[in-house]
């Protein structure tokens, strides 16, 4: 034998050793786990696995052939029972088959040597190993991609579109942020990764030029409006007559809350020609530090104006046609009152009635500041409204008593209902039971006095506390957007449960009566006139994030005006609006009994009988992982954790699964309604958290501390304190891993189209691609629909088109209404966690969002605010031209 035989068998005989070594390392785990496992009550699969693969490695190190057979056998009936628990499901076949179909390849590259064959036995090893690295490297960064939306394009046929194609020229060069750190128990959706070259765009148009020194405000009239506006029908806030299309003056494009554009211009055919046409760069971005900026913003279009509200709540007013500032006012709000995150999702738009068109202030934009201020300035100049409150500002802090910055903040509009801007507010969760209150209040829009305040523990009250006094503190409150009938005189609250989340037995009977409710109050005297639950006695977060809708529901009997209701469950609830009795009774059902608190929890939750959003119950089969190792440990983690379904009580003795998770169905996003076609589209999280109630005990000797206590840190890990309880909470987010995937297996999101009058489905889709997102915050870049976290609303056109960002892979999307296929898609500078708006310039249509990323979702922020319309003529031509 000469030495290059030797050689070739040395190297053969080496790399046997290492499959082996290798093989035996996962082997011993698998069996020792799959032990664990089958004794907890688990699949009996990874003993047999683990047999397999030591026996394999055992016979690997004896040069024994039996190691091919065995591994062989294994391998078949590793597929069987995959098959058997998983059928055809791809995702769910990951971790199931990829890792062990790249040792099956690895095995097999071992024959050569194992036979003792010397022909070409360096070659076919050496290649078996590179081959069978690079199908790991590949194959398991596209299994553990968990949050992301891309939409993998298949060659068309003749008959069929063309694939979707992102703008070519994208505005501006993309400014990449580092991830921000996120704290226990919340669940990142991407890891906030620089952008790669090839998504660095150059401008089309030039930087705008720095904001001109506003104009001296005009001379005040002498009567500029400084009596309460009346609160009749006739003083109607102008949101109503308004047309929407033209403008989008609103949150939700008007206080109904449909995010409905009658504008025709974009369609299903002509939107893949979308150019970007102009970026808005704010200025206003985190230190070194972005682990808190969520901006959320949903800018208002009246006129030629955008009014655009950042991250620590500077008011830009935009050109709305070219994107050049106008003016801008900064409130100057300290960096230590951002509460769990800094945010302004937008502003609301007012016009004085009667008032002199050339007054200061006759029309105006509100919008509240996360050290709780609500401030009114001119629409013109930026200026303050010198008949509100102080100097432009009414102070919300008034009457709540004992807080700290970040406590108590305001981070959504208001809702102005004849002449009354409806005021709730953000508490920090989870931090103590006397925490401020959660009190929702009415102010003049014109002078910025209380009008009344809604304070749940006081229902004989609707005024300011008497000196000395408090409004009652720990009580839920509405951090999110409510929506209005002018007509009714009605606004509609979204309420949060109490301030202890996730505890229950120390909350009063009106807390339990009206917690986690939606409550229709008269704006006139803040007395409520109806309100419904969503949940009794919410000990799982369930609190209501979505605005809702308003529409004229159809009926076999004529349209009802109707409210439609969505949760953080999934369960979606059509309500008469005037009376607050259901179109669709819910039906109370039995729900798990025990955890903690057994003499406090509801034995009954209501279930909503026209649609949910809701999935089946989770089984150890459902977890998911890269590989049959960290899925082996989802499994463990299943069968020691207490889960019996929807609304298994918190327990503290183990953890718990609470599936769907408190971000999971329809967070504040919102539904968006085509009332002509009769469609609703909502885009949806499905997702567990991983729970345990900490005793305080325990809580106290890991050091736990309130937002209050002298060394508290935003964003330190840890459990909330939830002080006045006997437990802290400990949430795992997403329930994720080691690796930072989530223990249940994909989809995480997706986005559905649901007939408006029968609650029926019409189509539903995964919504987010793997992208941005993989093991490790690793961005796999693969464009594979895997359904990721998503937060942001949809906006939905007459032209037949939803657009909308909202997924972790910082792209925004347009989508057939119809049939649910993405049609157009460009990527953004930062995560679009935000709802886009359409409107009309001197009739020409843009598309506009604001992509200001988000801490939560590990998304990159930005300070960017982004148009799209379709191409002028002499653009299409150039455009033309250039390609």
């Amino acid at each position: 034998m000469d030495d290059t035989h030797r050689a070739r068998r040395g190297f053969g005989f080496w790399a046997a050793m290492v499959i082996g070594a290798i093989i035996l390392i996962f082997g011993v785990p698998i069996l020792g786990g799959g032990v664990w496992l089958a004794a907890l009550g688990g699949s009996w699969y990874y003993i047999l696995a683990g047999i397999g693969l030591v026996l394999t490695a055992f016979f690997l190190f004896r040069r024994s052939m039996l190691a091919v057979w065995v591994y062989l056998v294994t391998f078949a009936g590793t597929v069987a029972w995959a098959l058997w628990e998983a059928g055809l499901d791809g995702w769910a076949q990951v971790p199931r088959l990829v890792a062990p179909t790249v040792v099956l390849v690895l095995v097999l590259a071992t024959i050569p040597a194992l036979r003792g064959r010397l022909a070409r036995p360096v070659g076919t090893a050496a290649a078996a190993i590179a081959g069978g690295l690079a199908l790991v490297g590949s194959l398991s960064v596209l299994t553990l991609s968990q949050q992301g939306t891309a939409i993998a394009q298949d060659a068309p046929a003749a008959d069929e579109p063309a694939p979707i194609q992102e703008t070519q020229a994208p505005v501006t060069e993309i400014l990449p942020e580092e991830p921000g750190e996120v704290p226990e128990g919340q669940v990142p959706a991407v890891e906030a990764e620089e952008p790669a070259a090839d998504e660095e765009t150059a401008p089309l148009s030039p930087e705008p030029p720095a904001a001109p020194e506003p104009p001296a405000a005009p001379d005040a009239a002498e009567d500029t409006a400084t009596e309460t506006t009346p609160t009749g029908v006739e003083a109607r806030a102008p949101l109503d007559t308004m047309e929407i299309g033209e403008n989008w003056p609103a949150y939700g494009g008007n206080y109904r809350g449909t995010r409905y554009s009658p504008l025709t211009g974009f369609t299903p055919e002509n939107v893949s020609e979308l150019t970007r046409v102009w970026e808005f760069n704010s200025g206003d971005m985190p230190g070194e530090d972005a682990s808190s900026y969520s901006p959320e913003n949903t800018p208002l279009k009246v006129g030629d104006d955008l009014f655009h509200c950042t991250a620590m709540g500077i008011m830009v007013a935009i050109d709305a046609a070219t994107g050049l500032e106008e003016w801008r006012y900064d409130p100057d709000v300290p960096t230590d009152a951002i509460p769990y995150g800094a945010t302004c999702r937008g502003a609301a738009y007012f016009e004085v009635p009667d008032a002199d068109p050339d007054t200061i202030c006759a029309t105006r934009v509100l919008w509240g500041t996360l050290d709780a201020r609500l401030i009114a300035v001119d629409t013109r100049t930026g200026q303050p409204c010198p008949d509100f409150g102080m100097n432009g500002e009414a102070y919300l802090e008034d009457g709540l008593g004992d807080t700290v910055p970040g406590w108590y903040a305001i981070t959504s509009p208001p809702t102005i209902v004849r002449g009354i801007a409806v005021m709730g507010a953000q508490v920090n969760d989870g931090q103590a039971e006397d925490a401020p209150s959660g009190v929702v209040r009415g102010y003049d829009a014109v002078t910025g006095e209380l009008a009344w305040a809604w304070d749940l523990e006081n229902p004989d009250s609707r005024t300011a506390p008497p000196q000395g006094e408090t409004y009652s503190r720990g009580t839920p409150n509405m951090w999110t957007i409510a929506a209005a009938d002018e007509e009714l005189g009605l606004v509609y609250l979204p309420l949060g449960n109490s301030a202890v989340d996730y505890y229950g037995s120390n909350r009063s009977d009106l807390e339990n009566e009206y917690a986690t409710s939606i409550v229709a109050v008269d704006v006139t005297t803040g007395d409520d006139v109806w309100h419904f639950q969503t949940v009794h006695n919410d000990v799982w977060d369930y609190d209501l994030g979505s605005q809702p809708a308003l529409v004229d529901f159809p009926t076999g009997d004529g349209s009802v005006p109707a409210i439609i209701v969505s949760s953080k469950q999934g369960d979606i609830y059509v309500l008469d609006r005037e009376t607050g009795e259901p179109l669709f009774a819910p039906e109370e059902r039995e729900v798990p009994q025990g955890g903690v608190e057994p003499e406090y929890l509801s034995p009954t939750q209501p279930f909503s009988t026209y649609h949910t959003l809701a999935f089946e119950p989770l089984e150890e089969k459902d977890m998911w992982g890269m590989t049959p190792l960290d899925q082996l440990w989802c499994r463990i983690q299943f069968q020691q954790a207490h889960y019996e379904g929807m609304y298994t009580p918190p327990t503290s003795d183990q953890h718990w699964i609470q599936y769907p998770g408190y971000n999971g169905g329809q967070d504040w996003g919102s539904l968006a309604i085509d009332e002509d076609r009769g469609i609703m589209i909502a885009n949806y999280n499905n997702m567990p958290n991983h729970n345990r109630l900490v005793p305080r005990e325990e809580a106290d000797e890991m050091g736990v501390q309130a937002i209050f206590e002298p060394g508290w840190e935003r964003g330190a890990e840890g459990p909330g304190p939830q002080l006045g309880s006997p437990y802290a909470i400990s949430v795992n987010a997403g329930w994720r891993q080691w690796t930072g995937l989530l223990c249940s297996e994909p989809p995480y999101g997706g986005i559905r189209a649901i007939d408006l009058e029968t609650g029926e489905t019409l189509w539903d889709k995964p919504f987010g691609s793997a992208r941005k997102n993989g093991p490790w915050g690793i961005p796999s870049m693969l464009p594979i629909d895997i359904g990721t976290p998503n937060n942001g609303g949809p906006v939905v056109t007459a032209g037949g088109l939803i657009f909308i960002a909202a997924t972790t892979d910082d792209l925004i999307r347009a989508i057939d209404i119809e049939t649910g296929e993405t049609v157009w898609q460009d990527t953004l500078p930062g995560g679009g966690q935000t709802t886009p708006i359409v409107y009309e310039v001197a009739g020409r249509e843009f598309l506009v969002v604001a992509p200001g990323g988000h801490h939560f979702m590990e998304t990159p922020v930005s300070d960017a605010v982004i148009a799209w319309a379709l191409p002028e003529t002499g653009e299409a031509v150039e455009g033309a031209a250039s390609q």
